[in-house]
């Protein structure tokens, strides 16, 4: 057996611990939301147990118990003095505020989807057959939405949009948008919402993921300019496209080179193919970083396994970089391949013939 270096030994413990605390976090975070303790204290009043149990009729033995580890994570604040417990505004942002650009409860909602389907991603490993998107518990379709909706929320009306050449513009008189993958739609109503003389239609393969769309599209009352449709990116319908948009998804296809020939296929005369995917450098080395972390993780539980489990199978991964998609992009028969803007979580690529 080798010997250990003992402070390397101990650094990485000290490391572990944390890391289960926070895996032990995000279960409790799920909690909260789901019985809604952080809306409760989302305008920031201190509360004592008891009038916190007695607003959310939650037990109040419970409830101690879980702000205590709340406040051990510094997810709430707590005063000593008077014994109350309270949300800082940056906290209420991040776990009460589900428009905020800063709201990360549905990133433990995916997380628990990866630990609940652990078994089923496991037997993909033995069998090299691959899990389906539409394998997945559900809270990982609502913990995606809600997980990639504040991104959107703030960047791609006010910057990824306007970082495209001419396409503002044709929104603001009136396109026709195809959404690709639009999941639960929240990108598909977004863009919806800020152009209202252009038509847009989202297609998504899952077909619950499609219902709840129409859904939100009544809500937010943007059903008369909004389609949702079920339809694969191999064979959706529609021609004359001035774009079609791919919001973090095309990582996540077995065949992506013939996704974008279909694209192509779509798009009418100067249309631009937008796809956004999760930022990452080329190298592995350049990608060993928390976001790279994040990143690797889902797509080693979510994203491989579904590109694995259809024809093809490229399995590009949530980390595939500019030069594995730019060559997606050309081997589909594109000639223009360009990145438009990017954030710390994204990079947007502004595609044509």
């Amino acid at each position: 057996m080798r010997e250990p270096d003992m402070q390397k030994l101990d650094a990485l413990v000290g490391r572990l611990v944390g890391d289960v605390g926070a895996a032990m976090s995000g279960a409790l975070v799920v909690l909260g939301d789901q019985v809604g303790i952080y809306k409760a204290m989302a305008d920031g009043t201190p509360m004592s147990v008891q009038d916190l149990a007695a607003k959310t009729n939650i037990k109040e033995r419970y409830l101690r118990e879980w702000l205590s580890a709340q406040a051990a994570a510094d997810y709430v604040a707590y005063d000593e003095k008077t014994d109350r417990f309270s949300l800082t505004p940056e906290q209420a942002m991040v776990f009460a505020e589900e428009n905020s650009p800063a709201f990360f409860v549905g990133a433990f909602e995916v997380v628990q989807s990866m630990w609940m389907d652990e078994a089923k991603v496991a037997d993909a490993f033995r069998t090299g057959k691959g899990l389906g998107w539409h394998e997945h518990s559900t809270c990982l379709f609502r913990g995606t939405e809600r997980f990639f909706r504040p991104g959107y929320n703030s960047h791609l009306v006010a910057e990824w949009i306007p970082a495209l050449a001419g396409v503002e513009e044709k929104l603001k008189a009136g396109a026709s948008v195809a959404d690709v993958g639009c999941g639960h739609g929240a990108s598909t109503i977004l863009m919806a919402q800020a152009y209202p003389a252009s038509r847009f239609t989202g297609f998504d393969y899952h077909g619950p993921s499609i219902e709840r769309a129409k859904a939100a599209a009544q809500d937010a009352d943007v059903a008369d300019r909004v389609t949702f449709e079920q339809g694969s990116a191999a064979d959706f319908p529609g021609r004359g496209y001035d774009m079609v948009a791919m919001f973090d998804c095309l990582h996540d296809m077995g065949d992506p080179v013939g996704a974008g020939r279909h694209v192509k296929d779509t798009l009418g005369p100067n249309g631009t193919w937008l796809i956004v995917e999760p930022f990452a450098h080329d190298h592995l080395k350049d990608n060993l970083n928390p976001v790279g972390r994040v990143y690797y993780g889902a797509s080693t539980m979510i994203c491989t396994p579904a590109s694995l489990s259809q024809e093809v199978g490229l399995g590009l991964g949530a980390q595939a970089g500019e030069m594995k998609l730019r060559k997606v992009a050309l081997d589909a028969g594109f000639t223009h391949f360009r990145r438009a803007t990017e954030t710390p979580f994204n990079m947007v690529f502004e595609v044509r013939a």
